[in-house]
């Protein structure tokens, strides 16, 4: 299940969406998860599917990958569908048993988290499996460049999340590594109630922060070494511009938009 996560990864190949702005990406994929939380009809989420699944073709990654990435929060999901198909009131009641009472409102609502949550980890996982770490710091440093006028540390904080995107991987590979030791040395992960996993979890956890705080400790003292000192005078070696492909891109996604409103003005389903 380590493996299985992909947010921070990057999918490596060359499409359309890969050379793509990264301004561009970012601020269509927060157009498009926005887009999830504007609307409670189905035929809202079949165009939001179609979308995506267009995109998911131009980027030439293969869509078994990005699934893979619900695997890790399947219990979310379930957990999540759970709580409101068994907790949201209605008129309509489907089923009654005991404390839970089962509506269609509860249906329709636990179909809709299910769904908004799923196209919320894929789509996010789009965006970081064609964007590396590197064109991530850039675009979110240009986007909040406005941001510098009211004194707010705009390069630190994209470099912190840059960071943070890079360690994700590195975490898990190590986090792999520490658990094939673990089970050589007899160690069960699998077996036994809640608790007991919990418990078993410890000889990860503890050698795992340990790695955490000794990489970060590394990597402090390069950028000491370095004489790094923030983004004041800094220059770019790939300076970001748009062009034509990116001009398309934000017209499909203002396409998105408005396809989406008038659907939902005037079909029902």
């Amino acid at each position: 299940m380590i493996r299985d996560i992909t947010i921070g990864q990057y999918y490596a190949t060359d499409s359309l969406i890969h050379r793509l702005d990264p301004r561009v990406k970012v601020v269509g994929t927060l157009a498009y998860l926005i887009s999830l939380f504007c609307f409670n009809k189905f035929s809202g989420y079949i165009i939001a599917a179609l979308f995506f699944a267009i995109l998911v073709k131009i980027s030439h990654v293969p869509f078994k990958f990005m699934v893979k990435g619900l695997k890790p929060i399947m219990f979310m999901l379930i957990f999540t569908a759970a709580l409101n198909l068994f907790w949201t009131p209605g008129e309509v009641v489907l089923v009654k048993a005991w404390v839970f009472t089962i509506t269609l409102e509860g249906v329709k609502r636990s179909i809709f988290m299910a769904l908004r949550l799923t196209f919320l980890i894929i789509g996010s996982s789009l965006m970081t499996l064609t964007t590396t770490p590197n064109q991530l710091t850039d675009a979110l440093e240009k986007l909040l460049k406005p941001l510098n006028k009211i004194k707010v540390p705009v390069h630190e904080i994209a470099m912190m999340m840059s960071i943070a995107l890079r360690f994700i991987p590195i975490l898990i590979d190590e986090t792999d590594k520490i658990m094939k030791a673990q089970m050589a040395r007899g160690a069960d992960f699998e077996s036994g109630n809640f608790i007991q996993r919990i418990k078993a979890m410890l000889p990860i956890l503890i050698p795992l922060f340990i790695s955490a705080a000794r990489r970060a400790n590394d990597l402090a003292l390069a950028m000491d070494a370095r004489c790094y000192h923030g983004g004041d005078g800094r220059t770019k070696m790939k300076p970001l511009q748009y062009g034509r492909n990116d001009a398309m891109a934000y017209l499909s996604v203002a396409l998105y938009i408005i396809v989406l409103i008038v659907t939902l003005k005037f079909v029902m389903f």
